[in-house]
Formats: C-alpha cells, sequence, structure tokens
C-alpha cells in the first residue's frame, strides 16, 4: 500500500478515535445562562441538551405567562447558543485550526 494512504489512513483513525472522546467529553461539560437578571437559568451540555431549568419562584407567583415563556426561551437559546460556541471550539482545535475540504460529523 502507498505510504501516503497508510499515512492518511492512520490520520482518519486518529481523528475518528478524537472525535468519539470529544462527543464523550462534551456530554459532560456544561454551560449555564440566565436570563431575567437570573430568573430563569438553563443548563446545557456541551451537545446542546439541556440538563435542567430553573425558575425563581416570583416570576411564578407574578402570574405573567408571556414573560416567564420569553424568559426561558431566552435563558435556554443562550445556553445552545454557548454549546455550540463550545462544540465549534473543541473542533477547531481538533482540526489544528485548519479548515478541513469536507465537514465533521455533528455531535
Amino acid at each position: 500500500m502507498n505510504p501516503n494512504i497508510q499515512q492518511l489512513l492512520q490520520m482518519s483513525q486518529q481523528v475518528q478515535t478524537r472525535l468519539s472522546q470529544l462527543q464523550t467529553e462534551l456530554g459532560q461539560r456544561t454551560v449555564t445562562c440566565s436570563s431575567g437578571g437570573g430568573m430563569v437559568t438553563a443548563t446545557a451540555d456541551g451537545r446542546g441538551k439541556i440538563r435542567s431549568l430553573k425558575i425563581d419562584p416570583q416570576v411564578v407567583t407574578g402570574g405573567d405567562v408571556e414573560m416567564l415563556e420569553d424568559l426561558v426561551l431566552a435563558a435556554v437559546s443562550e445556553a445552545q447558543n454557548r454549546a455550540q460556541q463550545l462544540y465549534e471550539e473543541e473542533m477547531r482545535k481538533l482540526s489544528g485550526g485548519f479548515n478541513l475540504p469536507f465537514s465533521l460529523p455533528e455531535l
């Protein structure tokens, strides 16, 4: 087999192994965001899956459902955006800062 092809295959296996490790790591890392001055707090894992949502009881007693919906949406959206940023940072590290000629699979 051509030495260049062997090197390419080895590099491919290393990237695949690192991607698998990265999936596990991102599943264990979390980002937390809040809205309304901390009235609603959302925590997502590094893959963007929401792991917890905390709502200050005072928001509920106010009876303003629309405000609560807006606060929840804002906190969840920001947590997912930060998780996406974390993912992109880790992918840049994995690729060594190079733009790969193909897209790596989503985690």
